[in-house]
C-alpha cells in the first residue's frame, strides 16, 4: 500500500495441478452459471413459469454455449481486428483471453431463440425470465477482470486509485472493473428485482435491462482506457460506448412501444 493507494498484487491463478492451471476469472464464470441456474430453478419451483425446474439445466446449457461462442466471436469481430483474419485459428485460443459482453449478449439471444422455438415459448417471455439474473454474472465477471489486473481505467488523483502490475506508467488508476461490477452488476440486479413486481407487461423487464446495462457501461467508459489496438473511435467515444448505444436506443424504444400498447381487457370487465 502507498497511503490510501492500493498496489494490485493479486495472483490471477487460483491453483495449479500439474499442467492444469485454474484461474479466478474462469472460476467467476463457473460461479455465475451456477448462481444463475440456482436462482432460476428456485423461482420456477416457487412461482412457476414458462420453463419447468427440470428444463432449466437444458436452458443453462444453451446459455453457456451462447455466452462462450458469442462472447469469443464478438471479441474477435469488435476488438480482435486483422490478426484474426490472417490467422483464423487464433479464434480458438480462448485461454489467451478475449471475451466481449456485447457478442455474448448476441450469442445468448440466439440461444434463447433456439430454446424458445424448441419448447414453444415466446422468446420475450423467456428473455423477461432470464434478464434479471444476468447482472449477477456480470458482477462476478468484472471481479474476475479486477483480479486479473486487466481493463483498468485512466489515471486518478483519488485515494481509491489502484496501481496495476500491467501498467508501464505505474500510475494510480480508476478500478473501472469494480465500477462496472457495481453499476452493471449489483445495482442493475437490485433495480430489476425491486421493480420486477411492477413490470407486468411483457418485454418491460428486458427493455429495462438493455437500457440499464447500456447506460452503466457507457458511463464507466468515460474513465476506462479504450482498447489498446483500437483507441477512440471518435474523440472520446470508445467501442464499448458505440456498442452500448444501440442497446439504450432499442431498450428505450421497446419500453415506449410496450407502455403505449393498449392492455387487453379482462373478460369480467364492464
Amino acid at each position: 500500500m502507498k497511503g490510501w493507494i492500493y498496489t494490485h498484487d493479486l495472483d490471477p491463478i487460483l491453483f495449479t495441478l500439474g499442467p492444469l492451471s485454474v484461474g479466478w476469472y474462469g472460476l467467476m464464470y463457473g460461479l455465475s452459471f451456477l448462481l444463475g441456474y440456482w436462482i432460476l430453478v428456485r423461482q420456477a419451483r416457487k412461482y412457476g413459469g414458462p420453463v419447468s425446474a427440470e428444463d432449466h439445466s437444458l436452458l443453462m446449457t444453451y446459455i453457456i454455449l451462447g455466452v462462450v461462442i458469442g462472447g469469443r466471436l464478438g471479441w474477435v469481430i469488435f476488438y480482435g481486428g486483422l490478426p484474426y483474419l490472417y490467422e483464423p485459428l487464433r479464434i480458438f485460443q480462448v485461454w489467451k483471453g478475449g471475451m466481449s459482453f456485447h457478442g455474448g449478449m448476441l450469442g445468448v439471444a440466439t440461444a434463447w431463440w433456439l430454446f424458445a422455438r424448441r419448447h414453444n415459448i415466446h422468446i420475450v417471455t423467456l428473455s423477461d425470465l432470464v434478464s434479471p439474473v444476468i447482472p449477477l454474472g456480470l458482477m462476478l465477471g468484472r471481479i474476475g477482470n479486477f483480479i486479473n489486473g486487466e481493463l483498468y481505467g485512466k489515471p486518478t488523483d483519488g485515494s481509491w486509485g489502484v496501481i496495476f502490475p500491467g501498467d508501464a506508467e505505474g500510475l494510480p488508476r480508476h478500478p473501472t472493473q469494480l465500477y462496472e461490477a457495481f453499476g452493471e452488476g449489483l445495482l442493475l440486479f437490485a433495480v430489476l428485482q425491486i421493480l420486477r413486481p411492477y413490470l407486468k407487461r411483457k418485454g418491460l423487464t428486458t427493455a429495462l435491462f438493455l437500457v440499464g446495462y447500456g447506460v452503466a457501461r457507457a458511463l464507466v467508459e468515460f474513465v476506462r482506457l479504450p482498447d489498446r489496438d483500437i483507441g477512440y473511435l471518435w474523440k472520446f467515444v470508445t467501442m464499448g460506448q458505440a456498442l452500448s448505444l444501440p442497446m439504450i436506443l432499442i431498450g428505450g424504444a421497446w419500453a415506449l412501444i410496450v407502455l403505449m400498447r393498449p392492455q387487453p381487457q379482462s373478460s369480467d370487465s364492464a
